[in-house]
C-alpha cells in the first residue's frame, strides 16, 4: 500500500517539471488520493498561472472523478490570500477535501501556517512535515530569496584536477566535457541571471544563454562584473540589449547590489566566473551554494588561472567548509556542491 511518504514524492517529482520556469514563485506539485489511487495530478508551471494544487483539482475533474473526500498531497503549504492568483485554501475546501498533507510550509513569516489555520478550522485534517527535507530542498533558491530579501548565489566554476580555469593566456575551452555543460545548461534555467567578470567576458565571449532546450521562454540576465567595461563595450557583446554591467567594489558594494536584485524579484544568481569575481562573491559572504565541475586533466603551469583568485591566505583555517556535500559524475567529469552555510 502507498504510504504518505510515497504520494509526497509522486508530488516533488511533479513539481521539479516546472524547474525553472516559475520564479519568481516556488515549484509545487500536487496528486489528489481516494481509496488508496492517485485520481489527480497537477504541478505549478507558470508565474501568474494556476497553482498546483488548482491544476490537480482540475485534473480530477477532466477524468470524472469527484474530490470529494479525497485527500490532497502538496508539498509547500495552500496560499491563503490573494495574489495573482485566488487563494488554494478556498478551492480546497469548496471542492470538499477531507484531508491535506503538506511537505512544507510557507517560509514567509506573513503567511506561515495561515493555511494551516484556514485548512483545519473547516474541518480538513491536516498533516505537515511529511518529506520535509526533500520540499525545503526543491526550492531551497525560493526560500532564501523570501527570507532574506536577497537571491539565493550559486557559485559554479569548471576546472582541472589541479584547480586551474585557464591557461596563462586565458584559454578554457573546453575544460569539462558535454554532460558537465549539460549540467551548466539545467543551472541556467534556473537562474534570474548570469554573473561573469569583465576578463571573462573578453576572453570568452559568452553567450550566457540557455540554448537546452531549444526557444527557452525565460533567458536570463546577463550581468557583467567591471571597473572597465563601457555600456557600449556591453552593447557589442550583447545586442539584444538584455545585459547591465556593475562595479562591486567591496563587500558592502555587493550586499547592496544583492538586495537590489532581491527587489527585481530575482531569486537565484548564477555566478560562472571567472576567478576573481569568484573571489570576491566568497569573501563578501555572497555565496550560498557551490558547485565545482572537476575535470580529470592536469594543466600545471605556475601561472595558469586559479579557479578562485583574489588574496592569498595565510593558514588552512581560513578555507571555507562546505555543508551538505554531494558527489555528482557527468561523464567523466566529478561535480563537487554544497552549502556554505550549515543549516
Amino acid at each position: 500500500m502507498n504510504s504518505d511518504s510515497d504520494f509526497m514524492l509522486e508530488a516533488i517529482s511533479l513539481a521539479r517539471m516546472g524547474w525553472g520556469l516559475t520564479n519568481p514563485n516556488p515549484m509545487v506539485g500536487c496528486v489528489i488520493v481516494k481509496n488508496g489511487s492517485i485520481i489527480g495530478r497537477g504541478f505549478h508551471q507558470k508565474a501568474g498561472e494556476a497553482h498546483a494544487e488548482i491544476n490537480a483539482l482540475r485534473d480530477v475533474t477532466k477524468h470524472d472523478f469527484s474530490p470529494e473526500g479525497a485527500t490532497l498531497y502538496v508539498t509547500l503549504e495552500p496560499c491563503s490570500s490573494y495574489g495573482r492568483t485566488p487563494p488554494c485554501t478556498d478551492a480546497i475546501i469548496n471542492a470538499g477535501i477531507s484531508k491535506v498533507v503538506i511537505g512544507a510550509l510557507d517560509p514567509n513569516p506573513k503567511h506561515a501556517g495561515r493555511g494551516v489555520d484556514l485548512l483545519k478550522n473547516a474541518g480538513i485534517e491536516v498533516i505537515c512535515g511529511v518529506e520535509n527535507s526533500e520540499c525545503c530542498e526543491l526550492n531551497r533558491h525560493f526560500f532564501r530569496w523570501i527570507s532574506s530579501g536577497k537571491p539565493f548565489v550559486i557559485l559554479k566554476m569548471a576546472m582541472t584536477l589541479d584547480g586551474r580555469i585557464a591557461t596563462e593566456n586565458g584559454d578554457s575551452k573546453w575544460v569539462t566535457g558535454v554532460e558537465a555543460r549539460r549540467r551548466v545548461q539545467q543551472l541556467r534555467r534556473l537562474a534570474d541571471a548570469i554573473m561573469i567578470g569583465g576578463n571573462t567576458l573578453r576572453n570568452d565571449n559568452p553567450q550566457l544563454t540557455v540554448r537546452e532546450p531549444e526557444n527557452w521562454p525565460r533567458q536570463p540576465q546577463r550581468i557583467i562584473v567591471s571597473s572597465t567595461l563601457s555600456n557600449d563595450d556591453l552593447q557589442e557583446y550583447f545586442p539584444d540589449g538584455r545585459a547591465e554591467i556593475v562595479e562591486l567594489p567591496d563587500n558592502a558594494a555587493w550586499e547592496k547590489y544583492l538586495r537590489e536584485l532581491g527587489e527585481r524579484n530575482y531569486s537565484t544568481i548564477l555566478i560562472e566566473g571567472g576567478g576573481e569575481v569568484a573571489a570576491a562573491a566568497l569573501r563578501a559572504n555572497a555565496v550560498d551554494m557551490v558547485e565545482f565541475h572537476i575535470a580529470p586533466k592536469i594543466l600545471g603551469g605556475r601561472n595558469s588561472i586559479p579557479a578562485v583568485g583574489g588574496f592569498s591566505p595565510e593558514g588552512m583555517d581560513e578555507a571555507m567548509k562546505l555543508y551538505n556535500v554531494t558527489y555528482t559524475q557527468y561523464g567523466d567529469d566529478l561535480a563537487v556542491s554544497g552549502y556554505l552555510q550549515e543549516e
